[in-house]
């Protein structure tokens, strides 16, 4: 466990008001992307059967929550991590044309998180996933979902400065883009959590590209699974990857604040790359790498927001569970109700 008490600290909603705030966000900042990418709403699973390949890995060392199906002979099912390659093969079933796709309510159980200010065992997220074209598969491409997104931010941070004054904002007019090498490069001294401090606080928002493949120096700038985002196809700027982490600034915790993970999604070639380079190309044989490398479905882009920690940073609350509802340590409560941050 690992908590950060930020000196002075008061709620800036209390109660009642918090909660028709938490309402609020919610409902406009879904509004809103699904507007400005082209979404349309639909209804996600709890769970999905196990040994399909159907469930994300993360980072693959995570374990799922899982359980037998009486009437199904005992077979298994698992809480989902995410919805990455759920919403691709629904993007394939609904015969969403490129410029336009899906976004659900994903909730997980995550029991190996390290609890601690951001990170809870239950996740809440907007997951979405947009269809595009072959000639699409490029940095700007990515770049200018990027931009679609972060201009969504503003605007409902906007809106929370119109219903709630004292909360001014604090987002930079746009967002940088660096890439995970060039952060390397900038900072060889320091680990990749360090790299993204530093470059947080000087711009305030920043998106980090190239997440999940090996850098110069042979390290991972963080993992990911190797069959949802890209992390090897080299890019037009001469690094690998078109995917990456949206990170702000966040000055309640004076930290850096991981919001969404998104990119373009693996295609046939960069698939077989990085299964290989995963070292478990057996996954090519599972369900839903079957119908990727069979050209089934769709080129895609996607990724998920993270709901709790949209209210949490523009609330400007010092821990998540002034947003949700989780289970904490004992320890946890009693710390933070010394300092006057009341959780769920």
């Amino acid at each position: 466990m690992a908590l950060t008490i930020p000196p002075y600290y008061r709620a800036s909603l209390n109660g009642n008001s918090m909660e028709s705030a938490i309402r609020l966000l919610k409902e406009r900042f879904q509004e809103c992307l699904s507007k400005k990418l082209g979404l349309r709403r639909v209804t996600a699973p709890l769970f999905v059967l196990s040994g399909t390949g159907i469930n994300d890995d993360l980072n693959g060392s995570e374990r799922a929550v899982s359980f037998p199906i009486r009437d199904m002979g005992g077979r298994r099912a698992e809480v989902v991590h995410s919805l990455a390659k759920w919403k691709r093969m629904k993007l394939a079933q609904y015969r969403i044309a490129p410029g336009y796709g899906l976004y659900t309510d994903m909730n997980a159980i995550r029991a190996d998180e390290e609890l601690d200010n951001l990170h809870s065992l239950y996740v809440d997220q907007w997951d979405w996933e947009r269809t595009m074209r072959a000639e699409e598969r490029n940095l700007a491409y990515l770049k200018g979902v990027v931009r679609d997104i972060y201009d969504v931010l503003r605007e409902v941070e906007a809106a929370t400065y119109e219903r709630f004054p004292h909360i001014t904002p604090v987002l930079p007019e746009a967002i940088t883009f660096i890439q995970a090498e060039e952060l390397l490069q900038r900072y060889p001294g320091l680990t990749p959590k360090e790299r993204e401090r530093e470059a947080a606080k000087e711009y305030g928002a920043v998106f980090i590209i190239g997440i999940g493949g090996r850098l110069s120096d042979g390290t991972k700038h963080d993992g990911r699974a190797p069959d949802y985002d890209d992390w090897s196809t080299v890019n037009e700027a001469g690094h690998a990857g078109l995917n990456g982490d949206i990170i702000l600034w966040n000055p309640v915790l004076e930290a850096p604040f991981e919001l969404s993970s998104m990119g373009i999604r693996v295609d046939a070639a960069a698939l077989t790359r990085q299964l290989e380079e995963a070292g478990c190309p057996e996954r090519a044989g599972l369900e839903f790498h079957r119908a990727l490398l069979d050209g089934e479905l769709p080129l895609s882009i996607g990724g998920g927001i993270g709901q709790s920690r949209l209210c949490m940073f523009l609330l400007r609350c010092a821990h998540i569970g002034e947003v949700q509802a989780s289970v904490w340590p004992d320890e946890m409560r009693e710390a933070c109700l010394r300092a006057g941050i009341e959780l769920k």
